[in-house]
């Protein structure tokens, strides 16, 4: 076993731990570790597709945070947290600009300025994406951005064992090197759990990877941190109907139509005003109901609607869905351009997960020990 010392130690090579990562690096004097169970372009934020919200009024000038934090309230049945989520939209014009200066390749409007789309349960135009590639322009971007500073050190293919502390500290974290099976101890100040979701535990039809199994969850359970939210699984309307792959909503905002086995869009029953752009557990729920009266296509779990995009245009679904195209004519055998494409909701993100005390640090309810993403 070894021994190895740091002043924090981040859990999770993703979006959240790699940002992390950095800020916690801009101090020269404060040596990182981040740990990774997948090489960290591997980790699953690369399969994010459609883009993240901030009110830059790109598109139209008058979104602001406080509508952003409306929408993001409404959204959530008044069930979320309104102080941090008025914390989170008034700080992600910011965040999406300085990654927008290190390097994400954001798509563009004609002028130049970050492009933006409409997405369910959003009252103006706010997703900024980089085509339908998001999570991969922003992982490979973070990545980057991490291996520059000095003060990173990277263990990849090593998976987390435990939270070593002493019921009031954490000191730091035992981790297993999953190529040679050794076990290595990282003793430090501060420790940050950013291991993801666990939606794959719905083996059926998940949109995550196999490895999204709730390890961190596990540890912060085992530890006596307690879980919060978790019963609250968001299901994306739009997954293959055979396998459950992400078919990013940016389908809906730029267009697509979601149609029985009659043809009828059939949203205009649930959400007349929002129609396939309502927020996504109302269109989930509707997509059920409609298989479940009948109107979908096969039986039982394999059941499914259609979503249609043949109207966008062969040059746009070029443009701005390549990768949904692509997704769909692997693994559903159908071509966008041309064709219906089946589809069901699928289990994606876990809204719940390990309670914080304080939405502005992240802090857990044992010192030195945070969470995040």
């Amino acid at each position: 076993m070894h021994l190895k010392r740091y002043d924090a130690v981040v859990v999770g090579g993703g979006g959240a731990g790699l940002r992390t990562a950095i800020e916690i690096a801009r101090d020269p004097t404060l040596k990182v570790a981040v740990v990774s169970k997948v090489y960290p372009t591997r980790s699953h934020t690369g399969a994010a597709q459609g883009g993240m919200n901030a009110a830059l009024g790109n598109v139209i000038p008058k979104d602001n945070p406080e509508a952003h934090a409306y929408d993001t309230i409404k959204g959530s049945d008044f069930l979320a947290d309104q102080d941090a989520v008025f914390f989170m939209t008034e700080n992600a014009p910011d965040i999406i600009n300085e990654l927008d200066r290190w390097g994400v390749p954001f798509s563009r409007l004609e002028d130049g300025r970050i492009a933006q789309r409409p997405f369910g349960g959003a009252s103006f135009p706010r997703t900024v994406f980089a085509a339908d590639k998001t999570g991969h322009a922003l992982l490979h971007t973070l990545f980057e951005q991490a291996l520059s500073r000095d003060n990173i050190d990277f263990y990849n293919e090593f998976f987390l064992l435990d939270l070593i502390h002493n019921g009031e500290r954490v000191k730091g974290v035992s981790v297993y090197d999953i190529k040679n099976g050794e076990v290595v101890v990282l003793q430090a100040k501060a420790v940050v759990l950013a291991t993801g979701g666990f939606a794959r535990i719905y083996w059926l039809r998940s949109t995550n990877a196999v490895g999204n199994t709730g390890d961190g969850q596990a540890v912060a359970l085992r530890t006596g941190i307690p879980l919060k939210d978790v019963e609250f699984i968001q299901f994306h309307p739009t997954g293959l109907a055979k396998t459950g792959i992400l078919l990013s909503e940016a389908c809906r905002g730029e267009g697509g139509y979601l149609v029985n086995r009659e043809g009828e869009r059939f949203m205009k029953r649930y959400a007349p005003k929002d129609m396939e752009l309502a927020p996504r557990d109302l269109v989930s729920r509707a997509i059920e109901y409609e298989i479940r009266e009948g109107r979908g296509v096969g039986e039982g779990a394999r059941a499914y609607v259609y979503l249609d995009l043949r109207h966008l245009g062969e040059e746009r679904i070029k443009e701005r869905l390549p990768q949904v195209r692509q997704l769909a004519i692997d693994f559903e055998g159908v071509d966008p351009v041309r064709d219906l494409v089946p589809i069901r909701p699928t289990a994606h993100y876990c809204m719940g997960g390990i309670h914080i005390t304080d939405y502005r640090t992240s802090q857990t309810t044992i010192s030195g020990l945070y969470a995040v993403g």
